[in-house]
Formats: structure tokens, sequence, C-alpha cells
């Protein structure tokens, strides 16, 4: 890798849109400090999406990254470039494992979800209607957590009392502020939790994710299924990918709308949907800010002229180029409804597009309806600048997002 001083990216994520603004102003590709690895941050859409698509990069580092075996055991963040499953596959391994996933978010079952996730959302918003005139409610904790752990729990079979432990130590996956050792021991829970609820699915499967997925690594005998370790990451995938990122997606369009009284009255007026705030808030505050890591097979030569050498890491900065000027424009910076380019990459692109953005987003549309429509008078019980990021590089939140559901004064 150059010479060139890196970027230190801040693992507490305090000020995300300064970090996205001094990475495009350093090149359509920078080399940062993640955590002490060194790697190119892609911030360019266009560039982005080329390399994204491109057989010369890879997800795979235990294949084509030379220091894999001494960063997996030592960055905090080795579990992102360590598991085994379609997340970090390449090839002919990502068509296999990605087929066998895909058939749990096929547009049939996803619609068939629908009623259950409206009774979900009800259920949620009626408790919040018991709460006082003039308390504040924390609705990433009353309402941005519960739906998506409920959801999941559904979908995997989670049983109830095994929902909470799982939150707890998601969370701590999207935490970058821990030590080794702490990511390792957290590690250690999470496959501690997947193998209680494998064991409890073998002994009565039930009509589910994790039985479906069960059953594909039991009854493949060809070398299709999957190994023991990939059922295990998938299943982790799962569950990870399918909570902690609609959290913020709910959290970060309620936030939008509460500030920017102009676009809720758009959507009130018939003028934009909430299908068209779920899409801004994926562009304008997506769930995921960077996600590690691929690996170059070769050398890919930039369009400056500058080298990523074969087997350098590369982060895709996917929020900086969400709101990169030459595609969204001189505005990309403002929250808009009715923009023309919906245009984003909240959910990746390529062959790793998120399988669960259907899911996400049928989540997040149903919750805000529902909760805009019940508490017309909502406001934030705080600043908006008072809000605290959560403590990742990689997740996009709030630690609290408290309200007043009714008008207050």
């Amino acid at each position: 890798m150059s010479q060139e001083l890196p970027f230190v990216i801040d693992p507490s994520g305090v000020d995300r849109h300064g970090e996205y603004q001094a990475l495009r102003a350093r090149g359509a590709a920078t080399q940062v400090d993640i955590l002490g690895l060194r790697a190119w941050a892609v911030s360019d859409p266009a560039l982005l999406k080329t390399l994204l698509t491109s057989p010369d990069i890879s997800k795979d580092g235990r294949a084509h990254y030379p220091d894999f075996q001494q960063t997996a055991g030592t960055w905090p963040l080795a579990l992102w470039i360590a598991v085994e499953s379609m997340f970090t596959a390449y090839g002919a391994d990502h068509r296999r494992l990605r087929r066998l996933v895909a058939p749990a978010f096929g547009a049939r079952r996803i619609a068939a979800l629908r009623p259950t996730i409206r009774s979900m959302v009800t259920e949620l918003i009626d408790d919040l209607a018991r709460v006082p005139d003039g308390q504040v409610v924390d609705l990433r904790e009353r309402l941005a957590f519960p739906l998506p752990i409920a959801v999941i729990g559904h979908l995997m079979g989670v049983p109830q009392d095994q929902r909470e432990g799982f939150r707890e130590i998601v969370d701590r996956v999207f935490d970058s502020t821990l030590t080794p050792e702490q990511a390792q021991a957290n590690t250690a829970r999470l496959y501690e939790r997947i193998d209680e609820l494998i064991d409890i699915k073998r002994g009565a499967p039930g009509d589910d994710m994790t039985s479906f997925l069960i059953s594909a690594r039991d009854e493949e005998s060809d070398g299709a299924g999957f190994t023991d370790q990939e059922l295990r990451d998938t299943l982790g995938l799962m569950i990870n990918a399918g909570y902690e990122t609609t959290v913020n997606v709910i959290d970060q369009a309620i936030v939008a709308m509460l500030t920017s009284p102009g676009q809720l009255r758009l959507v009130r007026g018939g003028e934009a949907t909430w299908d068209d705030v779920v899409e801004e808030t994926l562009r304008h505050e997506p769930a995921v800010k960077y996600l590690p890591l691929r690996f170059a097979i070769t050398d890919v030569r930039l369009p400056d002229g500058r080298i990523i050498r074969a087997g350098e890491p590369i982060l895709a900065a996917y929020a900086a180029a969400n709101r990169h000027p030459e595609w969204h424009g001189p505005d990309a910076d403002t929250f808009d409804v009715t923009r023309r380019v919906k245009d984003h990459l909240a959910f990746g692109y390529g062959v790793h597009f998120c399988l669960g953005a259907p899911l996400a987003r049928l989540e997040v549309a149903e919750a805000l309806s529902q909760l805009f429509e019940r508490f017309p008078a909502m406001s934030l019980a705080v600043p908006a600048d008072a809000l605290r990021p959560i403590p990742t590089l990689i997740s996009n939140g709030h630690q609290e997002l408290p309200v007043y559901l009714r008008a207050v004064g």
C-alpha cells in the first residue's frame, strides 16, 4: 500500500457527516485506518458500483487477504471477515449459499408476512397509546427495537425467551469501540446462542427459517448444502442483519420526519408516500455507514491512476456515496421525499445485494404509517443535535429517541 497518510475512521461515529465530506474530498477512493487496519475507502458511487460488481473484488478474506490469519486473531471487527456464510463468500460458494437462503425472502413469503407485521406494529402502537400525556417516550426502545426483534424472531423461530439475549449480543457485534478481547467474548456468546437455537430446532422443527436451513444442512448429500460452520454463520447473519439494520432505519426515518415538517406535510397531503420516506431515509441516513471488508484479487487501477494492489482491503463507504453530489446533485445532503432519483446503496449492490431488503422496507413503512397516523402531534423531546449516535463506525442510529407522543404545552 502506498505511503499516503490514511484518514482515521472514528470508531465512535460522532461526526459521520464530517467524515463523509472528508472522504469525498480525498477523491473517489482514499486510504483509511479502521481500528488499526489500513484499507481503501471508496466513496464515489460510480467507482463503488464498479468494484462491487467486479470479479476482481472478493469478500473471501481466507482466500484473498494475505493478512487474514493475523487480522482474524487481533482485529476488534474480526467477525465481519471471519464468518463463513454468503456474506463473505465468493464465486461459486456465494452462489451456492445464496441459493439455499433465497427462498426465505421470496416475494410470496414476504407478502404473506404483511398481516403479521401489521398486527405486531398495531400491538406496539396500542401500547404506546397508553403512555400518559406529557411523558417522554424512547421510541428506539419502544418501537424501533421490538418490531424487528419480533419479526426476525417469528421468521427464524427464535423462542420468546431467547430474543432479548440475542439483542444484547447483536448490539455488541456492531459496536466498534470494543477491545479485541471483548469482541471475542461476544462472538463466543453469539455462537453459544446460535448453537442453542440449532439444538432446539433439531429437536422440534417448525415452519420457520431456522428449521428450513437445518433441513438444508442435514438433507443435502452432494456437497451443495451447508457445512456446520456455514449453518451457524448463516443463522448469525440473518439474525444480525435482520434486526440491527431495520432498527436504525425506523429510528432515522422518525427523526427525519420530526425534523422536516414540510416533508411530513407532503406525505399527509398525498404528494408523497411512506414508501418514498423509506427510500429517502435509506439514501440520506442508511443503516450501514461502512461495510468491512472486500479484497482485491488482482491489481485494480483507479481512475486517477493509483493502484489497489492484490490482497489489499477495501471498505465500502455506502453513506458517503449515497450523499455524493455527482449522484444526487448539490442538494444531496437534503432530505427530500420527492427526490426524482431514488437510487442508493443502502442494501449494497451486485451479487451481495441484501436479500432482506423487501422485508425491511415493509417493516419500516408499516411502522411509520401507523405511528404518525396515531400520533399526529408527535415531537422530539430534545433538540435534534442532542441525539447521541450509537458508538460504532458500522451502523447508523441513535442511542435513544425521546419524543412526546402528543402535543405538550
